[in-house]
């Protein structure tokens, strides 16, 4: 053994994984995460209590909270979550029905390729429902008047009725509403034919929680709310109509950019120097007072000596004010940061605020911006018995403001309650028959895992599944495709009769979402870890180690 290197024996970890087996790996891992969230789908659904490493807990039906919070360690399962986080980030909602989708149609695809067909031949055939699917959808939505607030409430209505907050929806529904109505801004100069829409809501819509008081109290503000104080007693806690002015300099003596000695040797040296800050101080302060603003927000320090100056001209000051909230004020009231006090101009003043006041909320001081003339930002006041409640509420909120904002950018609708799913299947199917070869079977996969939707809505209900899936699908060969499944009783329903219709771009988000992650799970054949082992001496091996699922690897010996 003198003369050898050394034999590896590598049992840190699983083996490496290829072919049939990671296809098959990968697939029962994405059945595992569809599972564990199937039961949150619908207005029946069950809540999932999550215990965190510090003991805390988290109550939720929300399949995208659910997702974000439990950890696992398979790489394919770490995908599926991703999509849920995708689809949260891109329209708001669907989170639950793509991870059930996305995981049924692989688990569907499984049948083809233990067919022997290649995974490039049934993501072709994906490709191609996809696009049939999309056509299905759009020919079956109807167009919505983003303008009238009954159909907008009860689009909205369809987000959160299955959610928590669903017994105070109506409330939440207007909140959703006005919020995003407040915050909408359409550019008429765009050049197309088409005027620009934005609709930004995580940076406009703030929403402020604050345990204490009733649900029912909740509400959105015609302007903005922050979590602050006056920084005098004296100053004024009440204003209407008042001059706002928003800076981003401190009002305080400017130290030297570098670090800056001075040697004094007589007393009035010293003085003179405390004499030129005050001095600086003054400058500074007289600049403001020019504009006779009422209400003075700075996102840096005001001094002591500068709140003395402002008080005397009967200014209240705000200091140390967030970016982000600095910009909601601007947006509200119409006011300009400005960035140097000697750069200011009558123009930049802001006011369009109708009332400024200051209320204390549990123990805490809040300054208000209210009665706003075409506030393009807002704060949604949120208020419940505790906060793990109002977390729940803001989330399902978040979900009901997102799907809000997809109707103004695309202001059509799909039936919801499965119709939409069981319109697909039928396609499909449809589809199916008149092709050849062996894309045919990938495709009725994707027919047969559209229909998983309905299904799951009866189940969770306590529904007869086979009962109630035979008559929607007879409804569906008629030609009626607003029949869907009421989630509430697990009967079958004209949706046009009892008013539940989604967005459309969160159904197609969803399809477009799912058959594209199935595809790409589908293409992996081959797990491997990238860690490198270590050689005795402690150097790494060379080309040493492949790791994905269990039991030991030996290297021969060179």
């Amino acid at each position: 053994m003198a003369g050898q290197q050394p034999v590896f024996v590598m049992n840190t970890g699983p083996e490496r994984q290829q072919g049939r087996k990671a296809q098959i790996s990968n697939i029962t891992a994405a059945k595992t995460v569809a599972d564990v969230i199937r039961t949150c789908l619908g207005p029946k659904a069950m809540l999932k209590m999550i215990l965190d490493p510090m003991g805390g807990i988290l109550l939720t039906n929300d399949g995208n909270a659910i997702l974000r919070e439990i950890e696992v360690a398979h790489p394919a399962a770490k995908s599926m979550i991703e999509l849920s986080r995708t689809q949260d980030e891109e329209v708001g909602d669907g989170t639950t029905s793509v991870i059930i989708l996305a995981g049924e149609i692989l688990a569907q695809s499984l049948p083809q390729l233990e067919r022997g067909i290649h995974p490039v031949v049934i993501i072709s055939a994906f490709k191609k429902a996809l696009a049939k699917a999309l056509d299905i959808v759009e020919s079956i939505s109807i167009p919505v008047n983003v303008n009238n607030d009954d159909e907008m409430l009860a689009l909205i209505k369809t987000s959160i009725g299955t959610k928590f907050v669903s017994r105070w929806s109506d409330q939440m529904c207007r909140l959703a509403l006005k919020a995003v109505r407040t915050v909408a801004t359409i550019d008429s100069s765009s050049t197309s034919s088409d005027p620009s829409k934005t609709v930004d809501i995580k940076r406009y819509a703030r929403v402020e929680k604050i345990p204490g008081g009733e649900i029912e109290s909740s509400r959105v503000l015609d302007g903005v709310m922050l979590n602050k104080d006056v920084t005098h007693p004296k100053m004024r806690r009440r204003i209407e109509n008042p001059r706002i002015m928003l800076l981003d300099c401190p009002l305080e003596y400017k130290k030297g950019e570098s670090q800056t000695n001075i040697e004094i040797t007589k007393e009035e040296d010293w003085n003179r120097i405390l004499q030129i800050e005050e001095e600086q101080i003054k400058l500074i302060c007289d600049k403001i007072v020019e504009f006779k603003p009422d209400l003075v927000f700075t996102e840096k320090g005001v001094s002591d000596l500068a709140q003395h100056f402002l008080l005397k001209h009967n200014i209240t000051c705000i200091r140390r004010v967030r970016k982000s909230d600095n910009n909601r004020i601007a947006k509200a009231t119409g006011a300009t940061i400005v960035n140097r006090v000697e750069d200011l101009r009558e123009s930049d003043i802001g006011t369009r605020c109708g009332l400024f006041h200051i209320e204390k909320l549990g123990d805490e001081y809040f300054t208000f911006l209210e009665k706003c003339s075409e506030p393009k930002a807002c704060t949604i006041l949120l208020r419940g018995p505790s906060k793990d409640i109002i977390n729940e509420i803001d989330r399902n909120l978040a979900d009901a403001m997102s799907v809000a904002r997809n109707v103004v950018f695309n202001p059509s609708l799909a039936p919801g309650g499965g119709a939409t799913e069981m319109a697909i299947a039928l396609g499909l199917s449809e589809f199916a028959r008149e092709m050849e070869g062996v894309e045919v079977g990938p495709i009725r996969a994707v027919a047969d895992a559209m229909e998983v939707i309905p299904r799951t809505l009866i189940q969770n209900c306590g529904g007869n599944a086979i009962k109630v899936l035979t008559t929607l699908r007879a409804k569906h060969a008629n030609g009626e495709h607003s029949y869907g499944v009421d989630g509430d009783t697990g009967k079958v329903v004209e949706m046009k009769e009892y008013g539940l219709y989604e967005s459309a771009a969160v159904k197609i988000q969803t399809l477009k979402t799912a058959i594209e992650s199935a595809s790409l799970l589908l293409r992996v054949d081959d797990v491997v870890s990238a860690r490198r082992g270590r050689q005795p001496g402690g150097g790494a091996a060379p080309g040493a180690q492949a790791q994905g699922g269990g039991g030991e690897m030996d290297m021969p010996a060179m």
